[in-house]
């Protein structure tokens, strides 16, 4: 199945969430002429190490935008405190329905409902409140992940596998996470591409699917 000429919504809980979960996903979906938005709803300053500006990922999810060819205006950011997103769920839940309002996306990739970081999960829930008429697809952060299914492949060739790296590589403020890997990233694309007898995938669960 490809997608071509549809609006795509990444909802991404925090600055770098979307590059981490299908950021070879985004670059292929660009690529092949999809209008794509990625929304981010926290700039973590209360998880920064000191040393760095606390606008120091704003700054960095700007310029990993860029490497995936997202464009400028195509990038939207909240400015929810992290940790915090559970207490203001009806507050995000409205700030998603102005999204589908504006953006109408046929395509919504969100958190899995099975992510145990709670404004991941809160990001999720919300999000299938707010987009259950349109595709939506959860993507993998395994280290949030008690379980995944995996249900959806995006197969990538090594040219978006590279842009997602590329983009990864603008946030040096989260370079210190163990996940932060690039042969970490690079091996499980490889694990989900051999489940498809292909080189390297990215892997979703379909939550909803709309042919």
């Amino acid at each position: 199945m490809n997608f071509k000429g549809k609006t795509v919504l990444i909802l991404a809980p925090h600055t770098d969430d979307a590059e981490f979960g299908c950021g070879g996903t985004i670059s292929k979906l660009i690529e092949e002429g999809n209008n794509v938005y990625c929304v981010a709803f926290s700039a973590c300053e209360l998880s920064l190490q000191t040393h760095f500006p606390k606008d120091i990922l704003i700054t960095e999810i700007k310029e990993a935008a860029k490497e995936l060819s997202i464009p400028p205006e195509n990038l939207i950011l909240y400015n929810y405190e992290v940790r915090t997103f559970n207490y203001k769920r009806q507050e995000i839940l409205q700030d998603l329905i102005n999204l589908r309002s504006k953006l109408n996306p046929d395509i919504v990739f969100i958190p899995s409902l099975n992510d145990i970081h709670q404004d991941h999960y809160t990001i999720a829930h919300e999000g299938l409140r707010a987009f259950k008429n349109a595709t939506i697809f959860c993507y993998e952060v395994p280290w949030n992940n008690l379980n995944f299914n995996t249900s959806a492949f995006f197969v990538l060739s090594p040219r978006h596998l590279q842009k997602k790296f590329n983009a990864l590589a603008k946030y040096q403020s989260q370079a210190h996470r163990p996940y932060a890997n690039e042969d970490f990233l690079r091996s499980l694309a490889r694990v989900r591409g051999t489940q498809i007898n292909v080189e390297f995938a990215e892997c979703f669960e379909v939550l909803r699917l709309i042919i």
